[in-house]
């Protein structure tokens, strides 16, 4: 009876695995770049300090992100920072609570 050779099957060889992961990395280090973009904007940072939240906290957070978190909230980012460098000159009251949810959201999901 010859050895059972299910120790040498995989269901994705190590290349195609190895790529897979850096991919994840480069996708997750394009979300934290557009986030922390973001919080560097003057527009947010008016924003954070006219609610009292505290933008070094929430860059600091940006870091320990991780997974749907931080592809939800990279998302909204990005829409953020499209409207606002769309020529939206003045943000207006939905682009303002954009802003303080995803830093609250920020602060929370790091809490």
């Amino acid at each position: 009876m010859a050895p059972v050779a299910s120790a040498q099957t995989h269901v994705i060889n190590k290349s195609a695995l190895d790529q897979a992961v850096q991919a994840r990395v480069a996708q997750d280090q394009s979300d934290r770049a557009v986030i922390n973009s973001l919080l560097a904007r003057p527009e947010v940072r008016e924003v954070a300090a006219q609610a009292g939240l505290s933008l070094e906290k929430a860059s600091a957070a940006v870091s320990t992100l991780q997974g749907n978190d931080l592809r939800d909230l990279a998302g909204q980012a990005r829409q953020v920072n499209n409207d606002l460098a769309g020529g939206a000159s003045n943000i207006v009251i939905s682009t303002t609570a954009i802003i303080i949810v995803l830093l609250i959201i920020i602060l929370l999901v790091v809490a």
